[in-house]
């Protein structure tokens, strides 16, 4: 959920990043539990850590954009 969340506010770029990195910490964590048994869901933390990386990666690439133009 935090990885589509940031993936889709990418123009507040500050909260992207910074929700997409939680997106990526949790969604490795469930990763981790899905791992060991501890939980079935092992597609949707995959999903969330490739969702946060996008939302990472957008909210990065709109300040790059917008350090190189000046705004």
């Amino acid at each position: 959920m935090l990885g589509i969340i940031s993936a889709v506010i990418f123009c507040l770029w500050p909260v992207a990043i910074v929700v997409g990195v939680l997106a990526v910490i949790f969604g490795a964590v469930g990763r981790g539990k899905a791992r060991r048994g501890e939980a079935t869901n092992p597609g949707q933390a995959l999903a969330g850590i490739i969702c946060g990386v996008a939302g990472v990666a957008l909210g990065v690439g709109l300040l790059v954009l917008l350090v190189a133009t000046g705004a």
